[in-house]
């Protein structure tokens, strides 16, 4: 039996899987996050490689010689990077690193072409353009936009998110704003009194933004229980994603983008998603599929 081993490695985790000659999963494994501009250089190749090696001691009766005839690496971080991480791979078939907005392209266009605008941990737009419906490759003709990272962007993202609200929250105790379920929030999560505490506070913590990120459910939960604040916080924070698509479609689709996929938990929250439609110049619909399913299916296209 031959195999090939697909991986989704992003921020927050990095999922493997092992797909048998009929195209069905024959094994999974989850690590921690890879991205080498969040955990480092040495953390990521390390994850990266555990991961590889515990999903090839997944298969049944061990490795066959020449068993794995292809490797998939969809990883987040600099491309250049994973290039030489692949090409330094020995026992996993032909391997090839791209980037982590393949997997989700793929589950919004089927390899046709289309947008696709995703929000995680971090956010990204991608697009692929083609005149017959499809490319000659799943992975030829791909352009990427956003992707910045928490310091210089990623907007609609989860950190982003989570950005917003603690401004607004901030605000708020210092009675600019008038006061919503966000400066509740604040002093929940943080257990400090005032805004000067919470404001150190985050300035202080060595993983702020990875503790900022993790409010972004919350922001939501309260945006979708009628919160403005909140809402307006999640919307701003999506809205300003959708500009860049508009951008992106304009140039890739001058004659107009076909429509566009939103993938990730925010974009498609019931709280988000109606605005984001109604602002659109064009189609939105939301992505079926985790993004190690689009791994899984440009494997088998490959």
């Amino acid at each position: 039996m031959k195999y090939r081993i697909g991986v989704d490695g992003g921020a927050s985790k990095t999922e493997c899987i092992l797909v048998d000659g009929h195209g069905g999963v024959a094994g999974r494994v989850t690590a921690p996050g890879c991205n080498p501009n969040v955990v480092g250089t040495d953390a990521a190749r390390r994850v990266a490689a555990g991961a590889l090696e515990s999903i090839q001691a997944s298969i049944p009766g061990g490795v066959p010689n020449g068993g794995i005839e292809a490797t998939l690496l969809c990883m987040a971080g600099p491309g250049g990077f994973w290039r030489d991480f692949a090409s330094a791979l020995s026992g996993f078939g032909r391997a090839t690193a791209v980037d982590d907005s393949l997997p989700v392209l793929e589950l919004a266009t089927g390899g046709g072409p289309g947008m696709v605008l995703h929000s995680g941990t971090g956010s990204f737009v991608a697009a692929r353009a083609g005149s017959d419906g499809a490319s000659p490759s799943p992975l030829d003709g791909v352009r990427y936009a956003g992707g910045l990272g928490w310091r210089f962007g990623d907007e609609g993202s989860g950190y982003d998110l989570g950005r917003r609200a603690i401004a607004r929250g901030i605000l708020e105790m210092q009675g600019w704003e008038a006061p919503s379920g966000l400066g509740g929030l604040l002093r929940e999560h943080t257990r400090l009194p005032d805004a000067g505490a919470i404001t150190r506070h985050f300035y202080r913590e060595a993983s702020s933004n990875a503790e900022i990120a993790a409010l972004a459910p919350r922001v939501l939960a309260l945006a979708a229980a009628g919160d403005a604040a909140a809402l307006e916080a999640a919307n701003g924070s999506a809205l300003a994603l959708l500009g860049l698509a508009v951008t992106v479609g304009g140039q890739v689709f001058p004659g107009g983008a076909p429509g566009a996929g939103l993938s990730g938990p925010i974009l498609t929250h019931p709280a988000v998603m109606p605005e984001l439609i109604r602002r659109s110049p064009f189609p939105l619909r939301a992505v079926e599929g985790l993004p190690i399913e689009g791994v899984r299916r440009l494997l088998n296209r490959l």
